[in-house]
């Protein structure tokens, strides 16, 4: 049955795009669809401002792009940075030297972004992977920490570790969450071997609330959000229709209103389907 829903909101990574890192057309169409009733969509993402602006292309969105999970929220159309919550120096020179100490002995890649730049202190095989799939360049510059407090005097919008190993990035948060507090630090995963960092008022349900009742007047309850993993938490929560992939976070699916087909399967255009299209 179709809901009174006016915005949809969408993760990229796997929820509109899978493994062959783009948006299939069943899921566009179903997207114009709805953009052709009036509804409004817009992506919401962990990834990098310009690592995304193809995907909100592909679905023609005219919303502002929420990026970096909710930290970096910008409007394409005019350029205008409509909200922007850096993780403290203070908090991220801490952090550095946690994830420091997880990196001795383990393969550990750390990313931090300022400016929509990725900054790393050295390349390494993870870091080399995640920015072709990102379409991204990646700045070196030896130890972060240094170029934290000399070389830029700006907080990251972001932080983020990588590793092979899911057990690892599992660890790190457990340990890390105990360490801050939610008023410090927002800590997520974004996918098993990706562990993220932001302001702890930067999360994808902060982002959502700002889009649909302060820039569109809308209610929670005219929101559809449609993710798979553990940043996709809050706005799933938020949302009046919240909407998991069946690819998602095993974790993540007692959250949801739905649980919908896989992403190779094009799970978002059923979810469009059965709230939006009536069909």
């Amino acid at each position: 049955m179709a809901q009174d829903i006016k915005l949809i909101v969408v993760d990229i990574d796997g929820t509109i795009s899978g493994d062959a890192n783009q948006v299939n057309d069943a899921v566009k169409q179903a997207i114009a669809e709805a953009q052709a009733k009036g509804v409004k969509v817009a992506i919401a993402t962990g990834r990098m401002y310009r690592s995304a602006l193809r995907f909100h292309e592909a679905i023609g969105s005219d919303m502002p792009l929420i990026s970096y999970q909710g930290a970096f929220i910008k409007d394409p159309r005019t350029n205008e940075l409509v909200g922007h919550w850096p993780v403290a120096i203070e908090q991220a020179l801490s952090l550095l030297d946690d994830l420091g100490e997880f990196a001795t002995n383990e393969n550990l890649s750390i990313h931090i972004y300022i400016d929509d730049q990725l900054y790393v202190r050295q390349m390494t095989e993870q870091t080399a992977i995640y920015a072709d799939r990102s379409k991204v360049d990646v700045q070196v510059v030896g130890d972060l920490r240094e170029f934290l407090t000399g070389n830029t005097g700006q907080p990251p919008t972001k932080i983020l570790a990588l590793s092979d190993r899911a057990e690892l990035i599992t660890e790190m948060l457990r340990v890390l969450k105990d360490k801050y507090t939610p008023q410090q630090l927002y800590l997520t995963k974004s996918v098993a071997t990706f562990f993220e960092a932001t302001n702890p008022i930067a999360n994808k349900g902060t982002a959502v609330k700002h889009l649909a009742e302060n820039i569109l007047g809308f209610d929670r309850s005219q929101v559809m959000a449609i993710g798979d993993n553990f940043n996709d938490l809050e706005m799933i929560e938020y949302a009046g229709i919240g909407v998991v992939m069946g690819n998602g976070a095993e974790g993540m699916k007692p959250l949801a209103d739905w649980i919908a087909p896989r992403v190779e399967e094009d799970g978002v255009a059923a979810a469009i389907a059965k709230f939006v299209l009536n069909s």
